[in-house]
């Protein structure tokens, strides 16, 4: 069941890099949540303008299949947004839209997921960190079904998905460290009064917390589509690139055979 889990008996190299990421990423997230809260659209803009800057920076350094992964969270997160928030509402942001800094945002939040699930600590302590999130997660969700609270139903679902995707994916320790990330924004946006979900799932109609105890499985949903769909993306730009490159050379040769 763990067979996807690094090895513990190893000396992992931390490199600075990863830990600047998450750092960043999770200071951003709180300023940028907690500024939102009484912002106006103007206002967002500016936040979803610093956002791009910052990602732009973190993308510099990585490589090409990192850029590729990011590129197709942000694009998948930004239509699940529109669609799970103003088309169906299952949660609301204050002005009933997608806040600018939301797509930049996903893009972050998923590099900063990769960034820590190749840090050292995250390497060495994959087994210990897992035991953790599971204990955690699964006492909120067994909070949100007991009846003390608003109810939640959603979330214990959520939850489930969670713990499928981290014990039979191929790449747990990016969804460990979505889960701390993801959390974390949703805690804090909920918080403020950024977004709030809806107290009933519009789609299922089960009770939804405010967050749900196991939101991050979607995010590990995001996560897995940009790292499954990096390579078929990459070879069709390959693609396009040698087709390209094909018509140029056709196109001199014509040239070269009409000059003479």
């Amino acid at each position: 069941m763990l067979r996807h889990f690094p090895s513990s008996d190893i000396a992992y190299v931390h490199k600075q890099r990863d830990y600047i990421i998450a750092a960043i990423t999770f200071f951003c997230v709180a300023f940028a949540l907690v500024n939102d809260a009484d912002a106006t659209l103007a206002e967002q803009k500016v936040l979803g303008g610093c956002a791009w800057i910052f990602l732009l920076c973190f993308l510099h350094g990585e490589s090409k299949e990192i850029r590729v992964q990011v590129g197709i969270a942000i694009c998948f997160a930004t239509v699940g947004e529109h669609f799970a928030s103003p088309f169906m509402g299952g949660y609301t942001y204050r002005f009933h839209n997608v806040p600018a800094y939301v797509p930049p945002g996903h893009g972050m939040v998923y590099l900063t997921a990769v960034a820590l699930a190749r840090s050292g600590l995250f390497l060495k302590y994959a087994r210990k960190i897992a035991t953790l999130v599971v204990l955690t997660c699964g006492l909120w969700s067994l909070w949100g079904i007991s009846g003390l609270g608003q109810g939640d139903a959603v979330g214990a679902m959520l939850f489930c998905v969670f713990l499928i995707y981290l014990f039979k994916g191929k790449s747990p320790l990016v969804y460990l460290a979505a889960f701390f990330i993801t959390t974390w924004l949703e805690i804090i946006g909920t918080a403020v009064g950024t977004w709030q979900w809806a107290a009933i799932d519009p789609v299922l109609g089960w009770t939804q917390g405010n967050p749900p105890s196991g939101v991050s499985a979607w995010y590990c949903w995001v996560d897995s589509v940009a790292m499954g769909g990096s390579a078929p993306v990459m070879q069709g730009l390959k693609n396009i690139k040698q087709w390209l490159k094909s018509v140029k050379i056709r196109k001199n040769a014509y040239q070269g055979a009409s000059d003479e």
